[in-house]
């Protein structure tokens, strides 16, 4: 007993030592578990169909998705003014003052959700068109991963230009954990986007992406250097990708001031920290064998 007594006396010290790993007579600031059923809600709502444990008939879709837009509205409305609380620009505003603010946002996202549709559609055909192992387009729906971290990331990004905190980052964290492709919702990126295959690839907070984009497994949209750290805080620190570019697996393409000219391929397992202009094609040099 005593042993557990001096454990608990040294942990709950340590709690006064790095208060910053601690949440100590602070109201939680959001659910992941609250947030990843929302996100799947809105995915039903942008897939209707897809994602049930029954048929939906046209009959009924208009209750069914009114039923699920309040569930998604109160959830995350929740959520939203929970992530408010602790933002020093809402220091001075009273609960009833930060609710008006949530649910200003929450209702600002859902008006965005017929324009995601059309983002995803295109997605969706740049995706089966892309892959000559699609047999159709429910089969890229209902299994590749790549369409599944963008359709993520897209509902991430909404809110993340409403500017709520947190909140876009752990939706895009959680497809990134079921996936293994990690799209910050800060990033750009435009209408027929597909990432085959998918594992491995990276997208920075400042990328931006043209349309007509196709890029493969281990792709790293990255920074050059962030040894600054907070210092390069809102600069661009990631590259653009120009309209209707292939980048192929394994290769990595960084710094804020590298553009993709439209047009471009680049081949696998390429370290591109240039500029690149319109039409080109780049490969790396390849490899010899050596055999021993």
């Amino acid at each position: 007993m005593n042993h557990t007594e001096d454990l608990v006396n040294t942990l709950t010290q340590s709690y006064c030592e790095y208060p910053a790993i601690c949440r100590l007579d602070k109201k939680m600031i959001v659910s992941r578990e609250i947030l990843i059923s929302v996100v799947q809600e809105i995915r039903k709502v942008l897939f209707p169909g897809f994602f049930e444990k029954s048929k939906i008939t046209t009959e009924y879709i208009k209750y069914i998705v009114g039923e699920r837009l309040e569930y998604i509205h109160h959830n995350l409305k929740d959520q939203i003014a929970a992530s408010f609380i602790h933002q020093e620009e809402y220091e001075e505003c009273d609960s009833e003052c930060i609710e008006e603010r949530a649910e200003e946002t929450v209702k600002a996202f859902l008006q965005t959700l017929p324009r995601l549709r059309e983002y995803l559609a295109t997605d969706i055909e740049a995706a089966f068109n892309g892959d000559p192992a699609a047999q159709n387009t429910d089969e890229v729906i209902f299994c590749y991963p790549g369409v599944f971290a963008v359709s993520v990331y897209r509902i991430a990004h909404e809110l993340y230009l409403l500017k709520v905190p947190m909140i876009p980052r752990i939706i895009t964290e959680y497809a990134h954990n079921l996936t293994g492709i990690d799209i910050h919702p800060g990033a750009t990126i435009g209408r027929y986007f597909f990432i085959d295959h998918g594992t491995g690839v990276v997208v920075g907070e400042t990328t931006e992406i043209g349309d007509n984009v196709k890029i493969y497994q281990g792709v790293t949209l990255g920074a050059l250097s962030t040894r600054k750290g907070q210092a390069l805080r809102g600069k661009k620190r990631h590259p653009t990708i120009g309209n209707n570019v292939t980048i192929y697996s394994g290769t990595s393409v960084l710094g804020g001031e590298t553009v993709i000219g439209d047009d471009v391929t680049i081949g696998g397992n390429a370290f591109v920290v240039t500029s690149i202009s319109a039409g080109s094609k780049i490969n790396a040099k390849k490899p010899e064998l050596e055999f021993i």
